[in-house]
């Protein structure tokens, strides 16, 4: 049988596509292998939102450069692959597959190309309605699953790229959606999570026009299912009624995910957000304003092109304000076809990485405090995996956090895929660490 080895990078999305192509290729004959080795094609799912990520893919491909005069069949898939076109075939001449996540429907096809001989097949058109929704997907959690509501960006922000490698905004109907949740339900899938770049811009097309909270409430609604999540959402689309739904419906999971990018109304300006520190404030009195306790988790970017000291402080100032539960922070990174390169005042990447370190040491002490107010608690743990290196069980909240625990051992009382109550003992700045408390 063909083989095949797929590496994915990047974000969930990427993640879940990787479950799309993974699907289309087992229906279309091949094998999944661990091992490059073994495989006859060769597969890298690709991230572009940084230079960094950007560079491992190549990195890698030239790494095996030698197989590929042996037979082996090499593919770049996704963001790189959308963003860079055939000027992979000149940078990396023994790939022979680029493919964007726009025309994964077609890949199929596109494999037939390759069997055929040809040597070098393209998929890079964006213009399509389609947001792969497509009954091959290849899901190894047998417990936690992606659905994809919406494809593509329509915001524009300066120093991104996803409208040129993912396409404009695209919405699946809500009747597609809620069919895709209840299928999962059905076959024991206990947690759903509603991925798009922007999730909380759905805009369902069909008649019933539904927006996404309440999309967001029926997912919850669905019988079987105890938690829905979702990510990642734009600020200036996040809306009072996603909180409204969150706070009414316990099946939503307590935890949001709101980019916030920068604490600087000027810089927010410069990035094109669509939003100012205002604006983004009166969305976070929304969520601490809810009944439930709602976790906040965020994004930054330090060092963005004309970035003042004073616009890092106040950055600084808005994680002592919102006590984000966590966050991901980079270093500005210039992509191509992006309107930050134009911009003057370019930050030396030492300065950036000054700013990072600084910003991940405010925010290490901050969620040490934040879960230090968890010990004593009992937490609710959707079990993940046991690990063998300290025989402690390893499970995520409802409120997005990870708990390490002790209980029983994997043979006399198999816990993964349950929900299981954990006593809160330790906190750490990154997780939570708990015994076993089980009910009476």
């Amino acid at each position: 049988m063909k083989k095949f080895y797929l590496e994915t990078f990047g974000c969930q999305m990427n993640v879940h596509d990787s479950e799309k192509v993974i699907g289309t290729l087992v229906n279309s004959g091949y094998e999944q292998t661990e091992s490059v080795d073994e495989a006859g094609l060769v597969l890298y799912n690709t991230c572009s939102i940084r230079d960094k990520a950007e560079q491992r893919v190549f990195n890698r491909l030239a790494h095996y450069k030698k197989q590929a005069a042996a037979g082996k069949i090499f593919g770049v898939l996704g963001c790189v692959a959308q963003q860079e076109g055939e000027r992979i075939f000149e940078r990396v001449p023994h790939v022979s597959l680029v493919c964007g996540s726009a025309s994964y429907t077609k890949l199929g096809e596109l494999l037939q190309q390759l069997e055929s001989g040809n040597r070098r097949v393209t998929g890079l058109s964006l213009d399509t309605e389609d947001t792969f929704d497509t009954p091959l997907t290849r899901r190894d959690n047998p417990h936690r699953a992606y659905i994809t509501v919406i494809e593509g960006c329509d915001k524009a922000c300066s120093y991104c790229v996803v409208p040129f490698t993912r396409g404009p905004e695209r919405s699946r109907t809500s009747a597609s959606v809620m069919e895709e949740a209840r299928r999962l339900a059905d076959g024991g899938y206990t947690e759903i999570q509603l991925l798009g770049q922007n999730v909380n811009s759905y805009r369902d097309p069909s008649a019933a026009g539904w927006d996404f909270a309440t999309l967001l409430d029926a997912v919850g609604n669905v019988g079987g299912v105890r938690r829905v999540r979702f990510t990642t959402s734009h600020p200036r689309d996040f809306l009072k009624p996603i909180v409204d739904a969150i706070s009414a419906n316990p099946r939503l999971c307590n935890h949001v995910h709101l980019p916030v990018q920068s604490g600087s109304s000027k810089v927010l300006a410069a990035m094109q957000r669509h939003y100012d520190r205002d604006q983004y404030m009166e969305r976070i009195e929304w969520i601490k304003s809810s009944p439930r306790s709602i976790a906040i988790t965020t994004d930054i970017i330090t060092g963005f092109p004309g970035e003042t000291d004073q616009d890092f402080e106040q950055t600084l100032d808005l994680l002592d304000e919102v006590q984000y539960h966590s966050l991901f922070c980079f270093k500005y990174s210039p992509r191509p076809n992006t309107s930050a390169l134009a911009l003057p005042d370019q930050l030396t990447d030492d300065e950036k990485g000054r700013r990072l370190t600084t910003l991940i040491e405010r925010q290490r002490a901050i969620q040490l405090e934040v879960n230090g107010r968890f010990v004593g608690d009992t937490q609710e743990v959707m079990v993940e995996a046991y690990s063998d290196s300290n025989s402690l069980w390893f499970g995520r909240t409802g409120d997005n956090k990870t708990l390490n625990f002790s209980g029983p051992t994997r043979e006399s009382n198999p816990l993964v895929g349950t929900y299981q109550p954990v006593l809160v003992t330790r906190a750490s700045p990154n997780a939570l660490i708990g015994e076993w408390a089980p009910r009476a």
